[in-house]
Formats: structure tokens, sequence, C-alpha cells
């Protein structure tokens, strides 16, 4: 810090200041010396850069007071890869531009498509996910087959959103519908008005349809209203350091498979979809689940497992039936063989307490023996495929994935060497031989997704 301690006139640009003893021309010029600094070099003196963001499941929400959303941890990623913290502004959907072109945050990250009006006000970044608008109504009202049958529809979506805009293109070509305009309601509420029957029909992004639609099963999503669009992150139109920083990110992320990852962790299989079991979930969740809610907590708080993840492995095994049998001959709520319940000191299978502590016990034993995987989730995935197929079939899956070169330690690597047990090809060479190998793969996918409706049900 300078300081004078003798009167000295500095002009500049016309502006007379007077520095006088003991006052520091720094803190004089503060103000002036910020506005000097390129938006990049503004980050990195702050040590944050400011996402503005939405509250909903595709972008930003938090679960057991940890932060996620898809563009959360993509924005994350970019905060690191920077050296900086990521700060998170939440306005309201429709301020979000004002918000940025205010200096109030540094970039959107909020699942937006590049239009033409929005790149009229803000710069936005290359691509990272290509959607398409979607018609949604209520599975027992009639969708559409054409265009030309929106003529007098009402139709609900949000204010502000690119569905406004191809809703209005739509009605200037003629085509008479209504668009009712809903204030800072975000698409999935939407969605769920129209899965409740509180609205007919509304308007949705490929990507949050087919995640909502695990949400709301009664969600029919039919005919696509416009050509395929991209998302984008927006940053000031003068901040073009910024947008490059954004694109060599993107650039890194595509290379290194982190985008596939963030990716996978939140849209993986959303386009597999069986109505009536996910209807039967949600029914169910309801209807038996309490009855088990307790002892499933008490049980899995025992080993640091997450009761939902319990209770969706519970789903699975026996859709909350205390006294499923399966063709195989294992029993009970968590569909416990007879040599595991004596491994786990159990007597009674059908006994619900009983089938869950040995379930969850087991399983607790199963997660013990992958610790030589370094990443808990994926730790976590192993283990739920060595419960349903045994820990050996396991092992020889991954046998399988280091000789064709990929990552033993990856879930990924296993969904496409478990299947091949079926094969002789494969399992001669193992050495625990033959297993329904695909078994474990749809096991372990159906985990995830009742995992993740219980989840986002709090």
């Amino acid at each position: 810090m300078t300081i004078f301690n003798y009167k000295y006139k500095l002009y500049w640009a016309g502006l007379m200041v007077v520095a006088t003893a003991g006052i520091s021309i720094n803190l004089l010029f503060g103000q002036m010396e910020i506005g000097f600094k390129s938006p990049m070099e503004q980050i990195q003196k702050r040590g944050t850069i400011r996402m503005i963001t939405t509250n909903n499941a595709t972008s930003y929400y938090t679960y057991r007071e940890s932060p996620m959303g898809f563009e959360y941890d993509l924005a994350k990623a970019f905060a690191d890869h920077l050296g900086v913290a990521l700060e998170i502004i939440v306005p309201e959907w429709d301020t979000m531009f004002n918000v940025l072109n205010s200096g109030q945050g540094d970039f959107i990250a909020a699942s937006i498509t590049i239009t033409e009006p929005r790149e009229q006000i803000a710069l936005f970044s290359q691509p990272y996910m290509t959607v398409q608008q979607k018609f949604i109504h209520h599975k027992l009202i009639f969708g559409i087959k054409h265009i030309e049958q929106l003529a007098g529809k009402t139709i609900h979506v949000r204010k502000g959103t690119s569905y406004q805009e191809r809703l209005a293109e739509i009605k200037a070509s003629g085509i008479d519908l209504e668009i009712k305009l809903l204030d800072d309601v975000a698409t999935q509420e939407i969605l769920r008005m129209v899965s409740e029957k509180e609205i007919n029909f509304t308007i949705a992004d490929s990507n949050i349809a087919l995640l909502n639609r695990r949400y709301y099963p009664e969600i029919k999503i039919g005919l696509p209203i416009h050509e395929k669009e991209y998302l984008g992150w927006a940053v000031k139109k003068t901040n073009k350091a910024l947008r490059d920083q954004i694109n060599q990110f993107f650039d890194m992320a595509e290379e290194t498979g982190l985008l596939g990852k963030i990716y996978e962790k939140y849209y993986s299989d959303v386009d597999i979809f069986d109505y009536f079991d996910l209807k039967k979930f949600h029914e169910r969740i309801k209807t038996r689940l309490p009855k088990y809610k307790k002892v499933i907590k008490t049980e899995a708080e025992k080993y640091g497992f997450d009761w939902r993840l319990i209770a969706a492995m519970a789903y699975q095994e026996s859709h909350f039936n205390a006294r499923a049998k399966s063709r195989t001959g294992v029993r009970g709520l968590m569909q416990v063989t007879r040599p595991t319940a004596r491994q786990m000191g159990i007597t009674n299978r059908l006994d619900p307490k009983q089938s869950v502590k040995a379930g969850v016990k087991f399983l607790n034993l199963m997660h013990k023996r992958f610790d030589d995987i370094p990443d808990p989730q994926q730790k976590t995935l192993f283990a739920l495929a060595g419960y349903n197929v045994g820990y050996g079939h396991v092992r020889d899956a991954q046998a399988i994935a280091r000789q064709k070169g990929l990552d033993i330690n990856k879930w990924a690597s296993l969904e496409k060497t478990l299947p091949l047990l079926s094969k002789r090809k494969y399992y001669k060479q193992t050495r625990h031989g033959y297993a329904r190998g695909g078994e474990p793969v749809h096991y372990v996918k159906r985990i995830l997704t009742y995992y993740d409706i219980l989840r986002q049900k709090g």
C-alpha cells in the first residue's frame, strides 16, 4: 500500500484528486482500479465465481444439506478448474438475464436453450446438451398428432421461457391456441399440475420431461413442437474471456469423460420407463412403505447407508411385501436366502425386522469386500450387484473388463461385462462360471430409479 505524507495534486482524465497525508492512493482509487480489471481478473481476485441458476431437479437443489443438480455439478467442476469457489445465486426465472447484465452474477447455468432473442442480450457458450420441446399432457387426455391440432387448446407455460417464444411463433402462424403464462412457476411444478389434472397441457424440454416422468408417471410426453435445440451457459455480451474459458472447460470435460459422468449421474436410463411399475411404486410408497420405514431407517443408520437406498432395495426385492417368495426360494422383504439368513444370524426370513436386519448387514458386508474401489458411489453400485448376483460373479466381470481394457473400478464397465457371463465364450474362462449377468445390471438400474424418486420426495 502506497502512503503519501505530503500534499500532491494528481490530474487524470480531467479529474483532480488530492492525496493528503496518511491517505492511501489505492484506497482513493479502489473502485476505479476494479473498473479496469478484466472480468476474469475480478473473478480471480474475489476467489469466487457467481453462478446464476434456478432451484429444480435439473439445475440445482439441496439433498441432505448438500448441493446437487446437473448444472450445479458441472458449474462446481468449472469453478474447481479455475481454482475458485462457486457462489450460487437463485433469482426469479424471468430476472436471470437482468441479474447477469447488472453484474450481480458471472454466468447463467440453468438448462436454458440458446435462442435468437436470448442471444440479443447475452453471449452463449458452445452447447453441452441437445434437447427438444415436447407437448405434455395427462395419460388420460388425448394428445396431438400434428401441430395444427394445437388450435383451440389452452397451454400453460412458465413466463419468460423458450416455450413461450415457440408458442407465440405457432400462434402467429395462424394456429389459434391460448397461451397461459405462469409467473415464476418451475416447469417441474407445471408437470405436477398436469399429472394431477389441474391443467391439461404444457410444454417441456425433453430432458426435463424425461427426468420428471419418474416422479409424475401420469404425464405423457407427446409430439415435438420444435426442431432440436441446444443448452448453453450465458455470460454478459462483453465477457468474451469468460465465455472462452467456459468453452475450453467444456472441451476438457468432453475429452476426459467428466461431462458424461455428470450426465450419467442425473440422466442415466431416463428413457427406460415402465408406467405400471412406477405407478405402483408411487402408490406403495404411501400404502406399504410406512409399515417398514422405522426399521429400515434404524438398520440403515447402523451402517451409514441412506435409508432411501435400502427402501429402494426392499421395493426391488419384494415390492414391500414381507411374505414375498421368489421362484428361486428366497423369502421376505429383502429376499434373503437361507444360507444368508444363517450367516447374518436371523431365524425368520418372513419377519420384516429380521429380514431388513439381515439384508442391510449383508449389503454392508458386500460393501466392505469392495474396499479396493476408491469412489464411494461406484463402490455402492458394485455392492448392490454383489447382493444380487454374488460377489464372485462381480469379480469375474471385473476380470473380463480388465481383458477388454476397461476401467475395472467403474460400474459403466461392468454394465458391459456382467451380461457376458451368460455366454460360454466368456464364462468358461471365469472362476465362478455361468451367471445371468444381465439381471444385476437391471437390478441396479431399477434401484437407482426408485432411490431417485424417494430422494425427490424428501
